[in-house]
Order: C-alpha cells, then sequence, then structure tokens
C-alpha cells in the first residue's frame, strides 16, 4: 500500500511553511520590501505614497501600523514582535530599498539616505509592574508620563578607528541604545619582519570626522499616577530615543511608547538595568489633557443623553461626594472645578486659563480633604498631595544632575504630572511660605518658568488647584480678627476664584440631621447609589467627554449682564468708600470678573451648550456671593480689611516702638503678659494685636510653646 493508504497525516500549513522560508534574513527583507510597495488600503498605496512623500520632503522615515502588518503577514509582523533586534534592521533595509525604487530617478543621483521605520499598535500597553525577564528583547508596549528629558547627544553608529602606533584603520560597527564604545585592544596588523615591534596594547583612537553618527536622548518616563496602587512607589523607565523620535516629548507629556526590551551594564557591578529602545511615540490627544480620547458610538449616546436631562446641574451637585452630608454649593463648586471653563489665546498671543482654582477654608471635621479624595478620584487626571508633604521643588520642578553623565537635566512636579487635570493640596496651610510662592506663576499664568543649573525653560501647568485649609489656631475664632485667623498673603488668596468658608456652626437641629445621615451611612454602605445619582465611573467619562468636545463663549446679553453687574458693584463699593472714609471689604476686581466668567462656561460645559447664557451667569454670580463676597464680608481675607485712619497708624507706630524697646532680640515673653501691660498703658488690645500679627508675619516674632510665648527673633 502506497499513498493515502499507508494511514500517513497529510497537511498544508502555509503559515509555518512562510515563516520557515522567513528566516532567512533575504527573504524577510524581500517580503518587507513588498509590504512596503504593495500593501493597500481604502484603494491607496499608503506606504509607497508615505515614503515618496516623506523623503522628497527630507524626512527619511516611515511609520508603520503594526495592525498593517499582521493583515499582510502574521507570520512576519509575529517575527517582528518576538525577534526585534534581528528583524528591525532588515524592516529598515528594505524600507531603503524601497525607498530607492519608489523616488528613482534622482535628480542628483545621490545615494539613498537611511530610512527610520517607527512603529505605531492598537494593542493594550503592558503594565511597567509587569515587565520582567520574559519580555527582554520583545517588542512592548507601555503609556506613562514623561518626567524628564536630557538634552539630544551624537552617538555613533559606524566608528572610524585608527592604530596610534601603524596608523591603519578600520571600521568599528557599535550596536544601536545604551552601548559604549568597547574597542578592540590589539591592533589587526601582522608585522612584517621579526624586528618589526608588534603595536603596544590599547593602540585605536576614534576618528570623529569619518565616523557616522545620529542623535540619541535619554527619557525617563513615570507610570500614569490613576494606575499606581495605593501605598506604592511610581515606577520609571529609561527610554532611549534616535534620530527622527528625539525632541518630541517635553516633561509632562502624556504618551504611548512601543520598543524593545533592553538591557545595559551600568557601572562595575555589572548590574543589568532594563530599558526600552523606542519604535515609536504616540502623544495622547490633546497635548496630554486626556487619557483616553476614544469614545465608541454607544458610549457616546449615552453621554449625550445624560447632557440632555434638563436637571444636569443638580444631578451632577448631589453626585459629588454623596456620602458628605451638606455643602451643597461647595459640591457645586467642585462640579465647576472638574468641569472648568475655556481656555481662550488672543491674537497677541496671551493665554487666558479656564481652570478654576478653589480654597476650602476652616474648621476640622467638616470633611474638606474628603472632597479632595473625591475630586482626585472622579477627575480623568489628578494629583493628590499634602502640604507637609510637599517643597517648591516637588510641586513644580527640579533640575536633576545624572549619576553616570553629570549633566543636570529637569524633572517634573506635581502641577506638570497633572496638565490638564486636577491638583488636590491638602493642608494647604502647613506649607512652608516660600514653597507657597512657587505655585503663584503655575496658578495664573499656568506655567512653571525655570531658571537654574544652566537650563532655562517653560513648562505646562494647565490645572485646577483644590485647596483645603485650616485657619491660625485650628478652629475659626470669630473673637480675633481676620488676619489672626488666616495666615495667608492676599497674593495667594487673589488667585483663588472660590474661596469658602468652612464652620462647624453648634445648632441643634442640624446636628440631628448630620447624625442621621452619618448612621444611614454606616448602616448601608453596600448601597449609597441613590436613584437618578451618577456613578463615579460614569462621571469621569462624562467629564473626560466634556472637556474635549465643549468650549462655551458667554453670549452677548449674558455678557452685557454680567458687565452691568461688574460695574454697578464697583459704583457701590465707591460709594461706600466715600461715605465710611475707608477701604471697602468687598472689592471686585478683574480678576474676580474673569472668575465669574469662568464660572458660567463651566456651567455651560456641563450641559454641552456651545453659549453661556444669562441664567448660568445668574448661577455663577449667586455661588461667587455665597464664598468669596461672603468670606470678604466677614472680614474674611486678608489683605482686604479696612484701613487704619491717622490717629490709629500713629498709636500702631507707638506701640511698635515701645514692643521693641521692651523685647530685646533672643528673648521670650508670654503674649498674655505683653497684651496685660500694654492694656494697662491704656492702648487698645485690638490695635497690639495686629503689631504683633504684623511682627509675625515679617519673621520678627515666632510662637512658641504651643503658641503661648513669643520669641523675638530680629
Amino acid at each position: 500500500m502506497s499513498g493515502w493508504d499507508e494511514g500517513q497525516v497529510y497537511f498544508s500549513d502555509p503559515i509555518t511553511q512562510n515563516e520557515g522560508g522567513l528566516e532567512t534574513p533575504q527573504e524577510a527583507q524581500r517580503q518587507f520590501v513588498e509590504f512596503i510597495r504593495n500593501f493597500r488600503a481604502s484603494n491607496a498605496y499608503i506606504y509607497r505614497d508615505q515614503l515618496r512623500r516623506h523623503y522628497n520632503l527630507g524626512n527619511y522615515h516611515l511609520d508603520v501600523d503594526l495592525d498593517d502588518l499582521i493583515a499582510y503577514s502574521d507570520a512576519l509582523a509575529s517575527l517582528l514582535q518576538t525577534k526585534p533586534t534581528d528583524y528591525f534592521p532588515l524592516f529598515e533595509a528594505a524600507a531603503k530599498q524601497a525607498a530607492d525604487m519608489v523616488t528613482a530617478p534622482r535628480t542628483d543621483n545621490a545615494e539613498v539616505h537611511d530610512i527610520q521605520v517607527t512603529i505605531k499598535s492598537q494593542a493594550n500597553p503592558t503594565s511597567f509592574r509587569k515587565l520582567g525577564a520574559s519580555h527582554v528583547s520583545k517588542l512592548v508596549k507601555v503609556s506613562g508620563i514623561v518626567i524628564s528629558a536630557s538634552t539630544v547627544k551624537v552617538k555613533g553608529t559606524k566608528l572610524e578607528i585608527q592604530c596610534r602606533n601603524c596608523r591603519t584603520t578600520k571600521s568599528w560597527p557599535m550596536k544601536p541604545g545604551f552601548s559604549f564604545a568597547q574597542l578592540p585592544r590589539i591592533c589587526d596588523r601582522t608585522p612584517v619582519s621579526d624586528a618589526e615591534q608588534k603595536c603596544p596594547v590599547d593602540p585605536y583612537q576614534i576618528l570623529p570626522d569619518k565616523s557616522t553618527c545620529i542623535d540619541q536622548q535619554t527619557i525617563k518616563i513615570q507610570e500614569l499616577p490613576e494606575s499606581v496602587p495605593t501605598g506604592e512607589t511610581p515606577r520609571h523607565l529609561l527610554l532611549s530615543v534616535d534620530r527622527y523620535l528625539t525632541n518630541k516629548i517635553v516633561p509632562g507629556t502624556r504618551c504611548t511608547i512601543i520598543g524593545i526590551f533592553s538591557t545595559f551594564t551600568q557601572g562595575v557591578s555589572q548590574i543589568q538595568q532594563p530599558y526600552l529602545r523606542v519604535a515609536g511615540i504616540t502623544l495622547e490627544q490633546g497635548g496630554g489633557r486626556d487619557t483616553n480620547s476614544t469614545f465608541t458610538p454607544d458610549e457616546e449616546e449615552d453621554l449625550l443623553a445624560i447632557s440632555r436631562d434638563p436637571k444636569i446641574y443638580e444631578r451632577i451637585a448631589e453626585s459629588i461626594a454623596p456620602a458628605i452630608s451638606g455643602g451643597e454649593n461647595i459640591k457645586k463648586a467642585v462640579a465647576c472645578l472638574l468641569f472648568g471653563g475655556a481656555a481662550k489665546r488672543l491674537p497677541d498671543g496671551m493665554r487666558l486659563r479656564g481652570d478654576i482654582n478653589v480654597l476650602l477654608l476652616g474648621d476640622p471635621g467638616t470633611a474638606k480633604s474628603q472632597l479632595l479624595k473625591f475630586a482626585e478620584k472622579v477627575a480623568p487626571i489628578s494629583v493628590y498631595t499634602s502640604g507637609k508633604g510637599s517643597s517648591a521643588a516637588g510641586l513644580t520642578a527640579s533640575v536633576i544632575r545624572d549619576a553616570s553623565t553629570r549633566e543636570f537635566y529637569l524633572e517634573g512636579g506635581a502641577m506638570v504630572l497633572a496638565d490638564g487635570g486636577v491638583v488636590c493640596i491638602d493642608e494647604f496651610d502647613k506649607m512652608r511660605e516660600t514653597d507657597r510662592v512657587a505655585i503663584h506663576e503655575a496658578m495664573e499664568q499656568q506655567t512653571i518658568s525655570i531658571a537654574k543649573a544652566g537650563i532655562t525653560t517653560t513648562l505646562n501647568s494647565r490645572t485646577s488647584v483644590l485647596a483645603a485649609a485650616n485657619s491660625t489656631f485650628g478652629r475659626w475664632d470669630d473673637t480675633k480678627s481676620t488676619d489672626e485667623n488666616i495666615d495667608f498673603q492676599s497674593t495667594i488668596l487673589s488667585r483663588f476664584d472660590l474661596i469658602f468658608l468652612v464652620k462647624d456652626i453648634h445648632d441643634e437641629e442640624r446636628d440631628a440631621a448630620l447624625a442621621k445621615f452619618v448612621m444611614n451611612v454606616h448602616l448601608k454602605s453596600d448601597d449609597l447609589v441613590k436613584e437618578g445619582e451618577i456613578t463615579v465611573d460614569e462621571m469621569k467619562r462624562y467629564i473626560q467627554y466634556v472637556r474635549n468636545k465643549c468650549g462655551p463663549r458667554l453670549s452677548a446679553p449674558a455678557s452685557a449682564k454680567l458687565q452691568n453687574h461688574f460695574v454697578s458693584i464697583r459704583a457701590d463699593m465707591h460709594q461706600r468708600e466715600v461715605e465710611t472714609q475707608k477701604r471697602s471689604a468687598i472689592p471686585i476686581t478683574v480678576r474676580q470678573l474673569e472668575a465669574i466668567i469662568r464660572l458660567s462656561e463651566s456651567l455651560a460645559k456641563m450641559q454641552l451648550a456651545p453659549f453661556a447664557t444669562e441664567a448660568h451667569v445668574d448661577e455663577a454670580l449667586r455661588l461667587f456671593k455665597v464664598s468669596t463676597l461672603d468670606a470678604a464680608s466677614q472680614g474674611g481675607i486678608s489683605g482686604m480689611d479696612g484701613a487704619l485712619d491717622a490717629d490709629d497708624l500713629e498709636q500702631v507706630s507707638a506701640i511698635e516702638n515701645k514692643l521693641k524697646r521692651r523685647f530685646p532680640v533672643g528673648s521670650r515673653v508670654s503674649e498674655q503678659r505683653i497684651l496685660r501691660d500694654f492694656s494697662a498703658q491704656h492702648h487698645e488690645e485690638g490695635l497690639v494685636r495686629k503689631v504683633l500679627n504684623v511682627m509675625l508675619r515679617r519673621g520678627e516674632l515666632e510662637h512658641q510653646m504651643q503658641r503661648r510665648v513669643l520669641y523675638r527673633v530680629k
């Protein structure tokens, strides 16, 4: 029996057979050339046309979608993914060969340039924490945020080396990535006679003029803040980018990287450090201002249905921290902050921010930190930090010196990493004054300017700030003046669009309702979603969708109404100042006017409306009145109190001179004793406290021993 009758298994597997043929470099390169020349999509030869277009413009690179290569030849794509070190050079050689074909005949008959192949893919990224030994020398895709980028350096790909002794030259190829020049230690030349001496050890030197070089840059990325498990520190990864991929990303940019996971030897310890040889960079749409900007048609329809709800504003406000009782106006303000206004670029290049800043100031136990935590959870991009554990460099940017190259490079801080999102700063009052001053520019101009160690640059920090702070004495003390209750300068306070004084008021009826609410939360902790309430995931996607799709402007009637309102309040203020001969405690400046405009635009955004109407302006004005204006009318804001008259100024000056004479530098005196002694001399206690407060702010005095004793510093 023979043939089919022998019971043998016969089969034909074109994929395996083709893969066997692809093992030869020549066949693989031929297949790559065929892919570039013949792959079609929508009746167009996309890679052939792209290669010709780029080459004629002097951009010698080819952008390839890995999904197209998989559709053309699964075996070829599989080899490129599993053995990229071997097959990427073949792909680039094929691209050069194809470029020679599609650009012939060239007018100058010049030799065809080398082509860089860059890759993009729709595959899901791999987590930083899952990268291990099994991924070495494989093609991997990761998503992260750039925290530092070095200057572009020159790296040799083919060195021309010459022996110092006999002057013979030879070419010496260099490996790509983080590889160092390991020159041969012995000269290849053979002595002509026995009398002729051999060349000494380590004779070779590099001839830079005759060597082939490329641009190379070192970049450090960090895993996205929202993907870091609680209690863990963010992981970092080094990237090596070269040629046309250099200078594409700066600190603070969110991007997706595809490259070859490799290792290099660092220092004398011979430890293998992992890094990524980048083969493709995809920037997040909107310049890093959104994390996932793709919405399916069904999802988009669901989000549009939410926006059509006439009570969407109330629904969103009720869905902000539903486990916290009361504080409706604060929740509405946080909702406005999450959606933000519309940023504007003026014809002269000036940029007006659209992000809203909110400060919650007041007593402990009023759920300020819980609101911050909720905002961090629901914002698409967010960073949470505490004032005591934050420095100026950690919030803005720092200049770091590389341990190996001794060069300086920039590393972005929290406000750079949260570009396009929200920074939540808890314990804002515990920050050092010098650190707090560092975020002035970031809050208003939304940039961070650095001029250190020869590095002069500006980073983007287009972020909203949600801050929570306690008053100076922990609780708000109604018997003390505003300056004593609030330990902030007017320079930082003026940058907040809304300032809420959150007081823990003792009221039996309110306390009973609060206790009942807290009991319900603890008893029904598994089922807290009420009817009509928007879940955290839904709100996160809705905020993301609205910020991408909607940029409303003020309508003409709303603009006129706001303008008239602003003018009338300024007129009332002027009349009051004339009558009282004192500066008003409720100033309205252009900064506050812009804050109301941003709030109006944010309210229009929630409804996906193209224009902010008069109703939106009314609500924005109401929010502004119950927050900043209410705080100011209570004496609320430092630097906004009534001015002192001439008699008071004389008394203040006399008190200060007496105090300095009786209170030498380096001595300690009880604050109560000072107040008692000056009262006996018929000085007003309020003026004495004002002098002490001014001297504390100047740094001339310090509080010690639980704020009971004053220490004279200078």
